[in-house]
């Protein structure tokens, strides 16, 4: 299968994500500024939640440039990923309407984390179809955010059931880790383009 299919189906996806997630910022009743006070928090996790799924389209148009092939697996562990990804309106709903409570927290964490276990097995079958040289291994190197990303996840979830603040610190720190551009692929696309 071309993988321009695939990433033109994920895009669709991941834009009706964001989509649903926008439909769920109500507008306030009131003329005034005082009256968006309510809505904040609302709007907080609005905003966490569209850099995470920004993030997720962003890396994996990455990967997905470096991959050659698609495969059957590489399908399914993709829809596996935008399946954890559809849940990150209800889950930032949730949490928005009641306040960073611990339950909506740590489901959030949850599915972040499910997300994130998601994105690396679509990115080790990717790796597995291009063979042991593959450019996206290279690229991805130790990985070092990858293997923080769910310790994080973990330890907030736990945190929301002890210090809820905690645990939407971590999440905010996970997102601001990856916001960092990560330019690896990139670079190691560059290379091999250069090589040949």
């Amino acid at each position: 299968m071309n993988k321009g299919r695939l990433e033109a189906f994920s895009d669709g996806v991941i834009a009706i994500i964001i989509t649903i997630m926008v439909l769920d910022l109500k507008v306030p009743h009131g003329e005034s500024f005082a009256a968006l006070k309510p809505t904040l928090p609302i709007f907080l996790m609005y905003l966490l939640s569209y850099v995470y799924v920004g993030i997720y389209w962003n890396n994996h148009h990455h990967m997905l440039h470096a991959s050659g092939k698609v495969t059957g697996a590489i399908l399914w562990a993709n829809l596996h990923l935008l399946f954890w990804l559809s849940l990150v309106p209800f889950t930032t709903a949730w949490m928005g309407e009641n306040h960073f409570t611990s339950a909506p927290l740590a489901l959030y964490g949850f599915v972040l984390l499910m997300a994130g276990l998601a994105y690396v097995i679509l990115q080790q079958l990717i790796i597995a179809a291009q063979g042991p040289h593959s450019v996206l291994k290279t690229a991805v190197g130790r990985d070092w955010k990858g293997k923080a990303s769910p310790v994080l996840y973990i330890t907030a979830i736990a945190c929301a059931f002890w210090s809820p603040v905690v645990s939407q610190v971590l999440y905010a720190l996970v997102a601001l880790m990856w916001l960092i551009p990560d330019r690896r692929i990139e670079r190691t696309l560059t290379r091999e383009e250069q090589a040949g």
